[in-house]
């Protein structure tokens, strides 16, 4: 657990439950981090085709909760349409967003590909999907804003710690 030493007296403060904004968070535990991370990605398939139907568009899904579960990432919502998926995720912060993109896409092709061969005629060069990807951050109650003010008012005072503003 980590922790953080707060005032002159040094007390300790658990850094994942006293220390962090609201007890609306969901606050998750690697062995090094307590972290909070959710992020919207969107990606298509290789020239935007029309190839997520039906089977595909269902066993694509399964793939991705598959992966995600090796992975330790969290899936809140995923949606595969025919040309796209849309994609509300949190992962450790062990993982860059690239990574975590990268993961999913890289797995998820090779699998498809192997399912249905039938889609490499559609799409040649052996890739499903199109490079790139868009990627929000996303926060509940904690804006930049607020995290601006933390930064401002946190002029590091041994004496007090106060999340003003949450």
């Amino acid at each position: 657990m980590l922790r953080l030493l707060v005032g002159d007296e040094k007390r300790s403060r658990d850094f994942g439950r006293n220390l962090l904004y609201n007890s609306s968070m969901t606050l998750k535990h690697t062995s090094h981090a307590v972290y909070e991370t959710k992020y919207h990605i969107v990606w298509c398939p290789k020239y935007r085709k029309q190839i997520l139907l039906a089977d595909i568009q269902k066993r694509v899904k399964e793939i991705f909760w598959i992966i995600s579960e090796q992975y330790e990432f969290e899936i809140d919502k995923c949606e595969v349409a025919e040309d796209h998926v849309d994609m509300l995720i949190s992962f450790p912060p062990r993982y860059s967003i690239a990574e975590a993109v990268g993961i999913l896409k890289s797995k998820s092709g090779a699998i498809i590909f192997e399912e249905f061969p039938e889609l490499k005629k559609k799409l040649w060069m052996g890739h499903i999907w199109e490079q790139g990807y868009f990627v929000r951050t996303v926060g509940e109650h904690i804006t930049d804003d607020v995290i601006r003010k933390y930064i401002e008012k946190h002029s590091f005072s041994y004496k007090q710690l106060k999340f003003e503003g949450f």
